[in-house]
């Protein structure tokens, strides 16, 4: 079959991928509260009754991995990556609907983890069906990673396959995450939390002003400061700006705040938890913060311990501490990379849309493939509002367009012409 016949197949069998969707959406698999078991279970029998033999990897036998492979050995490597567990449904009250019906409507598919992302390994495994029951010859391989630990960290998903060799000597990364149809996520933001600690004395409430050190007080002055973190601004090279414009029209776009944009160039600090005193009536000893802070492109560990250093001088307070918890720096794939062109240049077909590249304010498993070098990139179905909150949804024409910008993209990868 030439390129243009798996297209028209997997239009032709869209019924088919929309009931994938229903199907997995079906099977809980909240993390950090539920079981994976029963979601990977589904995707390997569904691979082994495509015909394409998989295996069960992993560290942890509470969040295992699902391989597959089918190609030759030489020729072009990708990688495709996706995983199958979800953020908790949360308060079902806020659901209009059962949040695992995965009900199908006249333009729509229900419940979570539609968009964040099972609609999109849904693409990835029919696409590898497709290939797989034409009989084509792939010049190259396809990997399929399918994990089930990314909401909470990746620790025993795409980072322990990536740091044991699972990914070596692939030439492209294909992660199904959700984007906008008119957007390739080609780079995203870095990360760290830092805590911050204040030592004081304590001393009875009454006397508070006039005897004892409160922690909490001294640390706040610290925190005032914070908001300084957002000035340091990340670095980019005149091949990147193109995406960076993009990405700020779109941040901006997405968030309907004029002048968000930046976030996407300048570091970002979140207070997210305060932890400090024990009683009303005692002047607090200890207080801790733990900060969330995202870092663009091109800035390093050492520009936010410097800015650090000099926001706890300048706050005038002593015994305060910092722990510094890294997780990744800004990281990115250039847009001339042959999967950003493929991915591009095929939604631009299907969509009949412009479709630009561009970067993240977040992060995700994307990271761990680029440390090795692997041009990676993000494209999905999805509709953004839904994601991590109530009454998660899809649209199916974006999951049917998606399988089949998947399938032409792989066919273009792999000399399938």
């Amino acid at each position: 079959m030439t390129r243009a016949e798996l297209c028209e197949e997997a239009l032709a069998r869209k019924d088919e991928l929309i009931q994938l969707v229903s199907d997995i959406i079906q099977i809980p698999s909240e993390n950090p509260t539920g079981s994976q078991r029963q979601v990977v279970d589904f995707v390997k029998q569904y691979l082994e009754a495509s015909g394409i033999p998989c295996e069960e990897v992993g560290v942890n036998p509470e969040f295992p991995c699902v391989l597959a492979k089918m190609g030759s050995e030489d020729g072009f490597s990708v990688i495709l990556n996706g995983h199958i567990d979800v953020v908790p449904a949360g308060d079902l009250e806020q659901w209009d609907y059962d949040p695992f019906c995965g009900t199908v409507t006249d333009k729509r598919i229900l419940g979570r983890g539609t968009s964040d992302m099972k609609s999109g390994v849904a693409g990835l495994l029919f696409a590898m069906r497709i290939l797989k029951e034409s009989g084509v010859e792939l010049k190259g391989n396809i990997r399929l990673h399918i994990v089930s630990d990314e909401e909470s960290g990746g620790e025993y998903g795409s980072k322990w396959l990536c740091e044991n060799g699972y990914a070596d000597g692939a030439n492209a990364c294909l992660i199904a995450e959700p984007t906008s149809c008119d957007n390739i996520e080609i780079g995203q933001k870095g990360g760290l939390h830092v805590i911050l600690k204040a030592h004081g004395e304590s001393a009875h409430g009454s006397l508070a002003g006039f005897k004892g050190d409160n922690a909490i007080l001294k640390l706040s002055r610290v925190l005032d400061k914070l908001s300084r973190l957002t000035s340091i601004e990340g670095h980019y090279k005149p091949s990147q700006m193109h995406a960076l414009a993009v990405s700020k029209r779109q941040a901006e776009e997405k968030t309907g705040v004029p002048g968000s944009g930046e976030v996407i160039s300048h570091v970002s600090a979140n207070v997210g938890v305060i932890h400090g005193g024990t009683r009303p009536n005692m002047v607090p000893d200890y207080c801790e913060a733990t900060v969330d802070v995202r870092l663009p492109i091109g800035v390093d560990h050492q520009e936010i311990e410097d800015m650090l250093c000099q926001i706890i001088e300048e706050s005038g307070e002593t015994g305060i501490e910092r722990e510094m918890h890294w997780n990744s720096e800004g990281n990115y794939t250039e847009e001339t990379e042959t999967i950003v062109e493929c991915v591009r240049k095929n939604a631009e077909a299907i969509w009949g849309i412009k479709v630009e590249p561009g970067y993240q304010w977040a992060s995700s498993d994307a990271r761990e493939y680029r440390k090795l070098g692997i041009p990676t990139i993000q494209y999905g179905p999805a509709n953004t509002e839904g994601i991590h909150s109530y009454n998660e949804n899809v649209d199916i024409e974006d999951v049917v367009n998606c399988g089949q910008i998947y399938v032409l993209s792989l066919c273009d990868m792999l000399g399938i012409e």
